[in-house]
């Protein structure tokens, strides 16, 4: 899809809100060295089951294997003390912080699967200041592919989720936003295959600027160049 045919440079919206693992930062190294020690020690095949540990709560990703005499809350929180201590690696999305300090500070917030200790431990190390509206693995019953998170989202923000574009990078995130009735954009930064979408993608913020119009209203532009 033609980012610049795109209808989201088209609207405005009353807040953005974005994932955070792929689509603000890369965390992929640290968290599959974690996720691959955890694997290799419940006899997984490695490789296949990486793949499916991106966009979704650790709790959901363990309770998925139905692994016999394993307790996915005592397992998630393994991991996640394991991925707080090992941040080695991770960096912004080219553009992502200046993109960032460029919104009004109540017109984003922060998505996440991820629990709320290692979302602000991430954001730290790659440099990214914290929202003040944040929804974290804790904060919903379902992460997604339900919407509740991104409805919660919109919800701290004050506005319906529907004038919300949402950004995001896995395919479980995608249709928590598509679901919760907000339009998408595809962070495709950390993709290491091309991912067939309907919607826009960017693989990075360096080109992306924002605009606030008289009422409030935030609009999407490409930078010429």
């Amino acid at each position: 899809m033609s980012i610049r045919g795109s209808a989201v440079f088209a609207r405005r919206y009353r807040a953005f809100l974005f994932d955070m693992d792929g689509t603000l930062l890369n965390s992929i190294a640290a968290a599959e060295r974690v996720w691959s020690t955890w694997a290799e020690r419940h006899g997984l095949d490695v490789p296949r089951f990486l793949a499916t540990i991106h966009g979704v709560r650790a709790i959901d990703t363990i309770t998925r294997q139905a692994l016999p005499g394993v307790d996915p809350e005592l397992e998630a929180r393994w991991i996640t003390e394991a991925e707080i201590n090992d941040v080695e690696g991770v960096v912004a999305i080219p553009g992502a912080v200046a993109f960032l300090n460029s919104l009004p500070g109540d017109q984003w917030a922060l998505v996440t699967s991820a629990p709320k200790a290692l979302a602000l431990r991430r954001l730290q190390a790659a440099g990214i200041v914290p929202p003040a509206a944040l929804v974290t693995a804790e904060d919903v019953a379902i992460g997604k592919p339900n919407p509740a998170c991104y409805v919660l989202g919109a919800q701290r923000l004050g506005v319906p989720v529907e004038e919300c574009l949402v950004f995001e990078d896995a395919l479980a995130g995608i249709r928590a936003g598509e679901a919760a009735g907000a339009d998408v954009m595809v962070v495709t930064s950390t993709h290491h295959e091309p991912m067939t979408t309907p919607h826009p993608s960017i693989d990075g913020y360096e080109q992306l600027q924002v605009q606030r119009s008289a009422d409030g209203l935030l609009s999407l532009t490409i930078a010429a160049g």
